[in-house]
């Protein structure tokens, strides 16, 4: 819709340039075929330029207001927009942060409670297998048999 509105816009300011340029060319070319005397053909042929020197100068300035207001409001524009895409992305971000910090909490508490568990359990273990003076693991009653005739031999032999 902007696009029609441009197009529109230029199709209107292109009109009125032609229209200028047709209006001078004419006026001129009138000038040039009208009964007049050398001197007043030269002044009047000087009168038209100064008008549309002027006629030009004004649409220019008028054209460079038009250009200056155009700049403001796209300038402005992008700002805002500039803006809102930094919000976003902060938000995006911080949206990206919490979820993350949430993904990896339950995760980490299950690890550190598998930990604690094996410490408590470890912990649970330790002091039997200390009392005990031997290991928490079966032993096969073989190898405590022939460690106590070898035991026996040695305090035979003392």
């Amino acid at each position: 819709m902007s696009y029609e509105k441009e197009r529109e816009d230029s199709s209107v300011g292109t009109k009125l340039t032609y229209l200028l340029i047709g209006g001078g060319i004419g006026a001129v070319l009138a000038l040039l075929f009208a009964p007049k005397s050398g001197q007043e053909l030269r002044e009047d042929i000087a009168d038209a330029t100064k008008k549309g020197i002027e006629r030009s100068k004004e649409t220019a300035a008028h054209l460079q207001e038009a250009a200056s207001d155009y700049y403001e409001v796209t300038r402005e524009r992008a700002s805002e927009a500039l803006h809102s895409a930094q919000e976003r992305a902060s938000e995006f971000g911080e949206r990206a942060k919490s979820a993350a910090a949430q993904t990896a909490n339950p995760f980490s508490a299950a690890i550190e409670a598998g930990k604690e568990a094996y410490r408590e359990e470890k912990r649970k273990n330790e002091p039997r297998s200390i009392s005990e003076g031997r290991p928490s693991y079966p032993v096969k009653e073989k190898s405590l048999d022939a460690s106590k005739p070898a035991a026996e031999d040695k305090e035979k032999k003392d």
